[in-house]
């Protein structure tokens, strides 16, 4: 028989009530919600009225409560590491919203937590088992495309966005809303250490002061470069995916279709040289050769099962009950947060 693992969800705001919630929802042969904790009392009574879990507006009582295994920490970003650690402090197993840390010397902080307190702290950085990005890595991975020089990634909207998340005294700004998961995924697909970064931060559409619009390039230490588009002032959405191959390329437009067009695998391509002579009038672009194209659109369909962000809390089941690894490693977390802190400061928009 399942023994479910009880959680308590700190910050009952739109992660704690709508996401956490929903997902626990869709493993409840393996996830019970038992408390909830909120620094605003009518949120705590929607939670208990809900679950019929306890409910708490102090901290302390929270984590003092013998029934909770396991913390989602969904509070606001700034607070994200400091609850983290006090739930490891308490005793509990802890699945730490994105970001994980606002500042690389945070993220450290956890790294040694998560050492002082193994196999208890869990990063949510649920885009990784996202079905398109894992049948894309699929693909690279298999050759299809021949050498990935360049992926480009792109999650566009326009919104003219006035919540907390557009302040940079709260912690806002795309960097720290989407910028994790793409630079997690940025991090994934270079196969790399980072060697170059070039950034661009802009505010387009919100009203508060942090950006809402930009664009970040990573150059891995293997000359493959990741192009990463986030905003909320982008009216026609780019491709979402994009892989550029030396045998052929990939796009996605929905994240439900992969658009590929390839070289024929059994196609070798022969040697050939350029030449410095006067090129023919006729033909004279390119070298004659005939180049076998193949194009198919696929679904998304990863062999690896996955389909859905929610997925990541089957493998957090599998890592608390029966001692797996879990998928998203403690470093790969404090290096999405290494580089986001290379971006802001290189950008002009500055954590306060």
């Amino acid at each position: 028989m399942t023994k479910k693992i009880k959680v308590g969800i700190w910050g009952i705001g739109r992660a704690g009530w709508s996401m956490h919630t929903n997902e626990i929802g869709s493993y409840a042969d393996k996830f019970e919600i038992v408390a909830a904790c909120d620094i605003e009392p009518d949120r705590v009574k929607m939670m208990v009225d809900r679950f019929k879990c306890n409910g708490y507006t102090d901290g302390d009582a929270f984590l003092a409560d013998p029934e909770i295994e396991l913390v989602s920490v969904a509070v606001r970003s700034p607070e994200h590491t400091a609850y983290a650690l006090q739930a490891l402090t308490a005793g509990k197993f802890v699945f730490i919203e994105k970001p994980i840390a606002l500042c690389y010397a945070d993220a450290l902080k956890l790294k040694d937590a998560a050492e002082k307190y193994p196999g208890k702290l869990f990063c949510r950085h649920n885009r990784r088992f996202e079905p398109a990005f894992q049948h894309i890595m699929e693909i690279m991975k298999s050759g299809l495309l021949g050498e990935v020089y360049e992926i480009k990634l792109c999650r566009h909207g326009y919104d003219r966005r006035n919540d907390w998340q557009t302040i940079i005294d709260c912690g806002g700004g795309q960097l720290n809303n989407w910028g994790p998961h793409l630079i997690d995924h940025a991090l994934q697909f270079l196969e790399s250490p980072v060697k170059e970064i070039w950034r661009d931060l802009k505010k387009i559409a919100a009203v508060g002061d942090a950006e809402d619009h930009l664009k970040v390039i990573l150059k891995g230490e293997n000359g493959r470069v990741v192009d990463i588009e986030i905003s909320g002032g982008v009216a026609l959405p780019s491709p979402v995916y994009t892989v550029y191959g030396t045998r052929g390329s990939l796009i996605s437009t929905n994240e439900q279709d992969l658009q590929l067009k390839y070289l024929d695998p059994n196609q070798n391509l022969v040697e050939i040289t350029a030449k410095r002579e006067s090129p023919p009038l006729t033909n004279y672009f390119g070298s004659g050769e005939t180049l076998k194209w193949r194009r198919n659109t696929i679904m998304v369909e990863p062999s690896s099962g996955y389909t859905d962000p929610a997925n990541i809390w089957a493998p957090l089941y599998e890592s608390i009950r029966n001692g797996k690894t879990f998928p998203i490693k403690i470093e790969e977390a404090v290096e999405v947060v290494r580089v986001a802190e290379m971006i802001r400061k290189g950008s002009g928009f500055e954590s306060r």
